[in-house]
C-alpha cells in the first residue's frame, strides 16, 4: 500500500491507546508502519526491471521485522536521552521504556506486509527462506476509502483528546470499520475468482479479480495461463482484449540467464505475456499492469532473434 496508508494505520494505533505505553511511541508506530519500504533505495543501484526482483522481498520478511524495530527503537531510546543531555527533553513526554518502543517498533512494523499482501503487486512474506509471492487481491495500492476511514477516526479521536473526552474510542471502532471493509473487498475478490474459474470450465487457467481505483465493489477480471502467455482482460469501463502469444517458440530459460533484465521480470511475474510492439519488437508484459503509462515500467524487451508461436 502507499505510505499514506501505512502512517495513517500507525497513528490510529497509537490513538487506540498504544500510545501511552511510552514516550516516543507515536513515532515508533508511525515509522515502524513505514519501515520495510527502506527497500526503495534500491532505486539507487537497480536499473530497468531490477527493481521489481528487488522489493517487497528482504526487507519485509521475517528477519527484517525482527531486526529492524530493534533498529528504530535504538534509535528513538538514543534520541530521548540525547535530549535529557542538552536539557531540551519536553516536559509532558511519557518516560521511554526500550522493551515498550520495540514492542510497538514491531507492532508497526508487521502492518505493513499486512497492507501491502492486500493487493495484487504481491510480497514475499518469507524472504529469504523462501521466494514465494503472495497475493491478497483485497484493494488497490491507493484506497481512498481506507483513507477516509483512518483518517475520520483519528481526527476525531484527536478532537476528543483535545477537549478531554474518551479519546480511543473513535480510533478502536475505525480499525474495527477498516477491518470490516477489508474483510468485504475480500468476499468481493473471492466471489469474482470463482466465479472466473467456473465460466471457463478449464483446470488450467488463472483468475485474478484485481481491485480498480475508487470503485472497490468492481474488478478487474483477468483469465489465462502464465505457462501459454495469453490473456483475456477485462476492465470496467472498457473493452475486453485478449493478447498473448505462446512463448513456447521462444528460448525465455537462455534469455534469462544472459539479459538480467529479463530474469528479474520474470521472477516477479504473476500474468507474463509476449506481445509485439510498432516493428515487430517483441515484449514481455504482465497483464496486471498494461496501463500506458505504466507499461514499459512492467515491461522488457526480448532479444531480437526470438521468435514466437502465432
Amino acid at each position: 500500500m502507499d505510505n499514506l496508508t501505512h502512517s495513517l494505520v500507525g497513528a490510529v494505533l497509537g490513538q487506540a491507546g498504544l500510545k501511552r505505553r511510552t514516550g516516543l511511541a507515536m513515532p515508533a508506530l508511525i515509522i515502524g508502519a513505514n519501515l520495510p519500504d527502506v527497500d526503495v533505495a534500491c532505486f539507487l543501484w537497480l536499473e530497468g526491471t531490477g527493481h521489481l526482483a528487488f522489493r517487497r522481498g528482504i526487507t519485509h520478511g521475517p528477519p527484517a521485522l525482527v531486526l529492524l524495530p530493534l533498529v528504530l527503537a535504538g534509535l528513538l531510546w538514543g534520541f530521548d536521552r540525547w535530549q535529557a543531555r542538552r536539557g531540551t527533553r519536553p516536559a509532558g513526554r511519557l518516560p521511554v521504556r526500550f522493551g515498550w518502543l520495540y514492542a510497538l517498533a514491531f507492532i508497526g512494523c508487521l502492518t505493513h506486509p499486512a497492507l501491502d499482501w492486500l493487493n495484487v503487486y504481491g510480497i514475499r512474506l518469507l524472504e529469504p527462506f523462501s521466494s514465494q509471492w503472495f497475493y491478497g487481491d483485497m484493494l488497490f495500492i491507493i484506497d481512498p476509502w481506507l483513507w477516509a476511514i483512518l483518517s475520520a477516526s483519528l481526527w476525531l479521536s484527536r478532537r476528543r483528546e483535545k477537549a478531554g473526552g474518551a479519546w480511543m474510542r473513535p480510533a478502536q471502532l475505525g480499525i474495527a470499520a477498516a477491518l470490516a471493509y477489508i474483510g468485504v473487498n475480500g468476499a468481493i475478490t473471492a466471489t469474482v475468482e470463482r466465479s472466473l474459474l467456473a465460466e471457463s470450465g478449464r483446470g488450467d487457467v488463472m483468475a485474478i479479480a484485481a481491485p480498480v481505483p475508487f470503485a472497490f465493489w468492481q474488478r478487474e477480471k483477468l483469465v489465462g495461463n502464465p505457462s501459454h502467455g495469453r490473456w483475456y482482460v477485462e476492465t470496467p469501463g472498457k473493452e475486453p482484449w485478449l493478447d498473448g502469444y505462446d512463448p513456447a517458440g521462444c528460448d525465455l530459460a537462455g534469455a534469462r540467464k544472459t539479459d538480467p533484465q529479463i530474469d528479474a521480470f520474470l521472477f516477479w511475474s504473476r500474468a507474463p505475456y509476449v506481445h509485439k510492439r510498432e516493428g515487430g519488437a517483441l515484449w514481455i508484459g504482465d497483464a496486471r499492469f498494461t496501463d500506458a503509462r505504466v507499461k514499459d515500467r512492467f515491461a522488457v524487451a526480448l532479444p531480437e532473434g526470438c521468435r514466437i508461436i502465432d
